[in-house]
C-alpha cells in the first residue's frame, strides 16, 4: 500500500510503498477513504509525542470500509462503513468498565502508538469496543472529522463543559476543534465569542454561529476583551493549546466559570503556567477533555443526521496522499481554517 512515512522528526515525510497491515485477533483493517489532517499529527511529526517509534505513518482521524476482520471480532464484517475514536480502548480496564473509554488505561491511538491513517489501509485495535457505524448517506470526508475534532469538541462542550442555553462560551483558537466547538455551542443555544488571529477562521466562526468574533492580534489582552464583551464567559475552551491561549481562557471566565483544556500542551513548550490564584478566588473549574468514547457517538450522530449539527461544512479542502507531506509540515506555521481531508485513493 501507499503511505506517508517519516524517518526523522521534523524532516520531510515521503509517500512510498509499505507492507499492507494485518488485523489483530481483536482488530480490523480498514480501507481508508478519508483522513483528517490535524494539528496533533504535526505535533507527532515534530517529536512531541513519546509514544511514536520511527519510522512512522501519521494519521488518526479517519473513515472508511472494513477490509479484513480478526478472528475474535463479532460485531463487524468486511464492507461495513465505519469511523473510530482516535482513542482505541481496550474494553476491559477499570476506566473502560466505568464507561470512560476515552481515558482507557491501555489505549492505543492510530498515528501515535502504531502506524496511522495517512495510508491506503490502517489496522485498528479492539474493533468491537471502538468502531462506529456511519450512515449510508454520510460522506467519508464528513465522517472522518467525527473521529477526532468534531467528537472531541462535542464532548468538551456538551459533556465536560455542560453548556447551557443562554450562557456565554469563549472559544480560543478556531481551527478544526475550535470551529466545531463554536458550531456545537451555538446549536446548544449559547452565545459564542470566537477568538483567533486569522480573519478567515473568524469568518467561518461567524458563519457557524459565533455572536462575537475577536481578532487577538488587535487587542493587548484577549481575556480582558472577552470579559468586556460578556461580563466573563460561563464556559471557555482552549482549543489551540498554548500557554497564551490557556491563560486567556482561564482569565476570561466569570465567577464559578468553567475552563476546558482541549488543545494539547506539548512538553516541548515546557510546563504551562495556569492562573490558579484566579481559579481559587473565583472558584473556577479547570477541566480536561480527551476525545469521546464510541458508545457516546449515537447522540451526536442523531443531531448530525437531523441537520442541527453540520460537520460537513467544516471540511474546507481535500488533498491527495501525494500532497499530504507538505501540508503536514505547513501545519506548524499555517494550519489553515476548517478541516483538511486527505483521500488516500485519489490520484486527482
Amino acid at each position: 500500500m501507499r503511505a506517508v512515512v517519516f524517518e526523522r522528526y521534523g524532516t520531510p515525510a515521503q509517500v512510498r510503498e509499505v507492507p499492507d497491515p494485518e488485523p489483530a485477533e481483536h482488530g480490523v483493517v480498514v480501507r481508508v477513504e478519508a483522513t483528517g489532517l490535524c494539528r496533533s499529527d504535526w505535533h507527532g511529526w515534530m517529536g512531541h509525542d513519546p509514544d511514536i517509534t520511527l519510522p512512522h505513518v501519521p494519521g488518526h482521524e479517519l473513515a472508511g470500509v472494513v477490509e479484513a476482520v480478526g478472528s475474535r471480532v463479532t460485531g463487524w464484517r468486511p464492507g461495513d462503513r465505519v469511523t473510530v475514536p482516535f482513542v482505541c480502548a481496550c474494553g476491559t480496564c477499570p476506566a473502560c468498565a466505568a464507561g470512560d473509554q476515552q481515558v482507557c488505561e491501555r489505549q492505543t491511538q492510530p498515528g501515535f502508538h502504531h502506524w496511522g491513517s495517512f495510508a491506503e489501509y490502517v489496522a485498528l485495535d479492539h474493533a468491537d469496543v471502538n468502531l462506529v457505524a456511519i450512515p449510508d448517506d454520510m460522506s467519508y470526508a464528513t465522517a472522518a472529522a467525527l473521529g477526532c475534532r468534531f467528537a472531541t469538541a462535542y464532548r468538551a462542550v456538551v459533556q465536560q463543559g455542560r453548556v447551557a442555553a443562554g450562557e456565554w462560551v469563549a472559544v480560543h483558537g478556531c481551527g478544526g476543534v475550535g470551529l466545531s466547538a463554536v458550531m456545537i455551542a451555538a446549536a446548544s443555544g449559547a452565545r459564542v465569542v470566537a477568538v483567533d488571529v486569522s480573519p478567515q477562521a473568524l469568518g467561518l466562526a461567524r458563519k457557524f454561529g459565533a455572536a462575537e468574533c475577536l481578532d487577538a492580534t488587535g487587542v493587548s489582552d484577549p481575556a480582558a476583551a472577552v470579559r468586556e464583551l460578556t461580563g466573563g464567559a460561563h464556559l471557555s475552551l482552549d482549543a489551540l493549546g498554548s500557554p497564551a491561549t490557556c491563560a486567556a481562557s482561564v482569565n476570561g471566565l466569570r465567577r464559578r466559570g468553567r475552563h476546558v483544556q482541549v488543545g494539547l500542551l506539548p512538553s516541548a513548550d515546557g510546563t504551562t503556567p495556569v492562573p490558579l490564584a484566579r481559579a481559587v478566588a473565583l472558584e473556577l473549574e479547570l477541566l480536561g477533555s480527551h476525545g469521546m468514547a464510541a458508545h457516546a457517538y449515537p447522540g451526536m450522530l442523531r443531531l448530525v443526521r437531523s441537520g442541527v449539527l453540520r460537520p460537513d461544512l467544516l471540511v474546507t479542502s481535500t488533498l491527495t496522499l501525494a500532497a499530504a507531506p507538505a501540508a503536514l509540515a505547513a501545519m506548524g506555521t499555517a494550519p489553515g481554517a476548517g478541516v483538511t481531508v486527505i483521500e488516500p485513493w485519489s490520484r486527482a
